[in-house]
Order: C-alpha cells, then sequence, then structure tokens
C-alpha cells in the first residue's frame, strides 16, 4: 500500500482539505504504470522553499516546489520522494491564473509526481507536455473543476 504523507512546516494550512487527494496520486503514478513506495508533501513557506533552493539547486529564486527523488539511480523501483511546496507561492499563484486555491495546490502536487514519473520541463515542447499530464490528472480530483474547452473523459485513473 502506497504511503502518502501530508506535513506543514512554518506555516498553517488545513490538512483536511486534502481529503481524497491520496488516492487520486495513487491513481495518476499507475496510469502512468508507476507504483508509489512513499510520497511527503511537506508545505512551508516561501523562505523555508527559496533556502533550500539556494542550498540545494544553487538557484537564488522563489518557486512553488522542489522534488526530491529519494530512489536509487535505477528509476524502475518504486517511488520514494520529499516534495517541498510553498504555500504562499500557491496562493499568489491561484490569484495570478484567476483558480481557486485548491486547484492551484493539486496542480503542483501533480506536477511534482509527474516529474517523479519522469516528464520535465525545461523546453517549450516539455512544459507543454507538462501542462497537459497536470490537466489530465486534474480532471480526475474529485470536486476538481475541468479546465475550460476541456472534454471531460471516462476515468482511466480508476476510482478516486
Amino acid at each position: 500500500m502506497p504511503e502518502i504523507n501530508f506535513f506543514k512546516e512554518d506555516i498553517e494550512i488545513d490538512l483536511r482539505m486534502l481529503k481524497g487527494f491520496r488516492n487520486w496520486i495513487t491513481n495518476t503514478a499507475a496510469h502512468h504504470n508507476e507504483s508509489i513506495e512513499t510520497i511527503n508533501y511537506i508545505f512551508c513557506s516561501d523562505k523555508l522553499l527559496h533556502t533550500m533552493n539556494v542550498d540545494y539547486l544553487n538557484h537564488d529564486t522563489y518557486t512553488d516546489i522542489i522534488t526530491f527523488d529519494l530512489r536509487e539511480e535505477n528509476q524502475q523501483t518504486p517511488i520514494e520522494a520529499d516534495i517541498f511546496i510553498s504555500i504562499e507561492r500557491v496562493k499568489e499563484n491561484s490569484k495570478q491564473l484567476s483558480t481557486s486555491f485548491k486547484q492551484e495546490l493539486a496542480r503542483v502536487m501533480i506536477h511534482g509526481l509527474l516529474h517523479l514519473i519522469g516528464f520535465k520541463d525545461k523546453t517549450m515542447q516539455e512544459k507543454e507536455r507538462m501542462r497537459e499530464m497536470e490537466s489530465e490528472a486534474l480532471e480526475f480530483l474529485p470536486g476538481a473543476t475541468v479546465p475550460r474547452g476541456t472534454v471531460q473523459k471516462s476515468s482511466a485513473f480508476g476510482k478516486v
């Protein structure tokens, strides 16, 4: 059974809002033929994530997410990871994108999982593919709104 944990570090967030996310994350991984051993989602402040970005990645910028893949070099093993998400960045992004906080948080959370599955977002083509995969996954999150113009698909993600 996959272990998906939610933690908060130096911020306030009601983790009860993530009800149903564990199954959704597990089903998204399975849809991409991946399995999860453990994923720890750690919700934190801009300050903490900025410090981590500088210390671990040598990037002196704010970001909404940093994903640490904890697997050995062999990517054929189940996913083990720590995913840090700045709640302040997610709130700011949701305002700029005119979407709900919960919807934007879900997008960022699944973005981290998609990186662990192997999707990249360095080139424009990779970014477009990443957005497609995010939108596809969001369609199957209970209570999520489907982006305008998107056709609802039958659930390839199984029961969510």
